[in-house]
């Protein structure tokens, strides 16, 4: 584990760095204790880290379930309820890993999927816009006490915290700054992150602006996470789940959702990450699920938010030189001592820089291009990535996630139903139509209205050539099918050459007694 430490050492910080804002700024984001982002980022990179079969993936708060625990929190009246959620996601991850559900995430629709990551980017951005202007009432898409959408956002501007903006304004310059210009030109700003950079210009312009008056950052625009005065007080500070609350039903629909969200965005990023990775190692799926549901169990039982496998940090990770799980380990550990040993510079840090570092990951999760890259695709792809993030924005998470899926099945229905079967019509010889059917390999109960629908268009006195050869599993429902055009046939005089694999057959009597005599694959 130790052999490739020279490596993993750097790295290791470098995803601190990275890490260290993205825990607060997810917790602030998730209406949740700032201090729990941090230990989830703790956990996930220790615990998480050791249970996991990835070489370089990381782990902690994602900014896809900010959503879920905004809304669950309020749902379910306190924090420490919605804990027990967290807690109860953990143990049916291992579930889902016992059960070897790993695969999971290939049977969501890619288009549901990115319609998901866009929903909650946009959702990330909604609820950031009030903090970066220093303005801490929540900003909604619907109407609040009488106050239109349009109302809500002009209120902001009346209630503008000038060093807030300002701050906010230089730490969103200097991210800019540093993605699109400096993190090409060299590798100091490669370790060096801009998030990191962003954060200690926030704290120092709030010590330079303490006693300005104008531009002076109140401490309610401040981040807040405890201050120990010894170790005794610093365990003292860890949250405990309610567990009175595992009755409530609220709590378990939480807890399902945690755990398909988490699971998902786990697996998501484990497939991209591998992807990534030079030496191409693959991860064990199962594995990676009952390392998270062990990180969320224990994440929950102390007071974090749900965890995940995060592609921000294991990218950082990649690019980084990581070879070894011991970068993530080791960035846990730094968290941990940045926690323990200054949590007071922690508390300088304006809220507005970290709402400056969420605006820029939910852009970069609800891109425009990506609504222009959907459509190119067909409404196919557009529909569901559409109906997903809309449901998401205006229900919520799940429902959204819900809706997508049914259109997306939808969509399968309707491909499964123009892809039956290929019908080629031939010129007319002697005054008979000749046609020819061929069976595509799969035929299911779905590919019945289409396929009736072409023998009822069939017109009379014509030639029709089943053709089956290619067709591996045919269900009984079309063998049915089949098996009355043979009757209507005589009446409307269509002559039937039925092609198989076991040869040909003139007008069959019975497709029933036919495709029994045919092998079982078929």
């Amino acid at each position: 584990m130790f052999k490739n430490i020279k490596s993993d050492l750097p790295a290791s910080i470098v995803v601190f760095f990275v890490a260290l804002p993205l825990c607060l700024g997810i917790a602030l984001a998730s209406g949740a204790p700032l201090f729990s982002g941090l230990i989830s980022g703790i956990v996930g990179g220790i615990i998480v880290g050791v249970l996991s079969g990835s070489k370089i993936g990381v782990s902690g708060p994602a900014a896809g379930l900010a959503a879920i625990v905004l809304t669950a929190i309020a749902t379910l009246g306190s924090y420490e309820n919605f804990l027990v959620a967290v807690v109860l996601g953990g143990v049916i991850q291992l579930l889902f890993g016992v059960l070897r559900a790993g695969i999971i995430g290939y049977y969501f629709p890619s288009s549901v999927i990115k319609g998901m990551l866009t929903g909650i980017g946009i959702i990330i951005i909604l609820k950031q816009i009030p903090h970066f202007f220093g303005y801490d009432k929540a900003f909604t898409l619907f109407k609040v006490n009488g106050e239109s959408t349009v109302a809500q956002f002009l209120n902001i501007f009346d209630h503008i915290q000038l060093g807030s903006t300002i701050v906010g304004l230089i730490g969103l310059a200097i991210l800019l700054l540093w993605d699109k210009v400096l993190s090409k030109k060299g590798k100091i700003f490669q370790i060096i992150q801009g998030p990191l950079v962003a954060v200690v210009v926030g704290i120092i312009f709030f010590i330079i602006t303490q006693s300005s008056g104008t531009l002076t950052i109140a401490q309610s625009h401040l981040v807040s996470v405890p201050v120990p005065e010894d170790i005794t007080t610093f365990f003292g500070q860890f949250s405990l789940p309610n567990f009175s609350a595992i009755s409530n039903p609220d709590v378990w629909i939480v807890a399902f959702t945690i755990a398909l969200v988490a699971s998902l965005e786990t697996l998501l990023c484990v497939e991209a990450t591998d992807k990534l990775d030079p030496h191409k190692n693959v991860t064990p799926t199962n594995r990676e699920l009952l390392a998270q549901g062990t990180g969320n169990i224990i994440s929950g039982m102390i007071g974090g938010l749900p965890i995940t496998q995060v592609i921000v940090r294991s990218s950082a990770n990649i690019q980084s030189g990581g070879r070894s799980k011991m970068s993530a380990i080791i960035h846990g550990f730094l968290l941990l001592i940045s926690v323990m040993i200054i949590p007071k510079l922690l508390n300088m840090i304006p809220l507005s820089v970290l709402a400056a570092i969420l605006l820029i990951v939910g852009y970069k999760l609800a891109k425009p291009a990506l609504f222009k890259k959907m459509y190119d695709l067909g409404w196919k792809q557009w529909v569901p990535f559409n109906v997903t993030v809309f449901g998401i924005v205006f229900i919520d998470l799940l429902y959204g996630i819900g809706l997508g899926l049914a259109v997306g099945i939808i969509v399968i229905l309707i491909k499964s139903y123009q892809n039956s079967h290929f019908l080629h019509i031939e010129d007319k010889s002697n005054g008979v139509q000749k046609m020819k059917m061929t069976l595509a390999e799969e035929v299911t109960f779905f590919n019945k209205g289409a396929i009736l629908k072409e023998l009822d268009r069939l017109p009379e006195n014509s030639f029709l050539e089943l053709d089956v050869r290619k067709t591996r599993f045919l269900d009984n429902d079309i063998i049915e099918i089949l098996e009355d055009f043979a009757f209507k046939s005589k009446e409307r005089n269509i002559d039937i050459k039925l092609i198989s694999e076991r040869g040909i057959v003139e007008n069959p009597d019975s497709y029933i007694e036919f495709f029994k005599l045919r092998p079982k694959s078929a």
